[in-house]
């Protein structure tokens, strides 16, 4: 099944399959293991980075299910993104070249994984756009850009940022990256969609949960992607990459959407590396 056929979020005519098999702390092993597994069970969205030192796994394990007959290399959207030590022209292109190399194909998306103070936004973007033109990647975006950077790099930019990769999960508001991407024509991907397992134990999506015999991640993920946002949630366990599959034969009401939605407070963010020089938005 191509990507394309499954449920997408859409930015500058690029169709991005809402449901991705992240691969954020995965060894190389399971790297490769789940990966074959996960385009076994369905998913067509891929999601690694040269700083998980995975990247060569992630495309053998991809490759094995080429060569089982699970996909075929068109049938997937591959995502990596570029490590901020690597944000000067020369290291960028580099990096892009070997990123795609090990990974054995040319990734669909490639993102800035931090924004960075230096070298100057305009240096990177450019080479980011390089990037792109030299065949290193077919699109390019963001990763962790709060609103104004993600203008002002959206302004820099000759090719459409087509997401903006961020945390986000039913505890962290993102109102206004959310409303931001969209203005601009990008989209929105959440890392930790299941809030790295504390949406597990919440009463709200429990109970809403029970209504749909569903289970707490199932919810959170179905009330994610029912916004047209990407969600990349990663396992090492197969049962667990096949239950968060299991998300497409539900929808949530605009009552139990806005129940988990008023989960958000202003202390829910997990993952806090934004460089100092730089600021989030303020989101209630």
């Amino acid at each position: 099944m191509p990507y394309s056929d499954q449920p997408t979020v859409t930015a500058s005519g690029v169709k991005i399959p809402l449901l991705g098999f992240g691969t954020w702390q995965l060894e190389p092993d399971d790297a490769r293991r789940m990966v074959r597994e996960a385009l076994r069970i369905g998913y067509r969205h891929i999601d690694t980075a040269w700083i998980y030192k995975n990247e060569k796994a992630v495309g053998d394990g991809i490759a094995d299910a080429v060569a089982e007959g699970i996909v075929t290399r068109d049938d997937i959207f591959v995502t990596t993104k570029i490590w901020v030590e690597h944000f000067h022209r020369d290291a960028l292109l580099r990096q892009a070249e070997e990123s795609a190399l090990s990974l054995g194909l040319t990734p669909d998306l490639l993102l800035l994984h931090w924004p960075k103070p230096a070298p100057a936004l305009a240096e990177t973007i450019g080479a980011l756009n390089e990037a792109k033109d030299k065949g290193f990647t077919k699109n390019i975006g963001l990763s962790n850009f709060p609103s104004a950077l993600f203008r002002e790099a959206a302004s820099l930019s000759s090719a459409p940022l087509i997401t903006n990769q961020i945390e986000y999960h039913p505890y962290l508001s993102q109102k206004t990256l959310i409303e931001t991407a969209r203005e601009l024509g990008s989209s929105i991907t959440a890392w930790s969609p299941l809030a790295q397992g504390k949406i597990a134990n919440d009463a709200v999506i429990g109970d809403i949960a029970s209504a749909h015999g569903k289970t707490n991640g199932q919810i959170t993920l179905r009330w994610i992607i029912q916004q047209g946002i990407a969600a990349i949630p990663r396992t090492t366990k197969e049962s667990r990459a096949a239950e968060n599959f299991g998300i497409f034969d539900f929808e949530l009401s605009a009552d139990e959407m806005a129940r988990i939605s008023a989960l958000a407070h202003p202390d829910g963010r997990i993952g806090d590396w934004l460089d100092e020089a730089f600021e989030w938005d303020q989101d209630a």
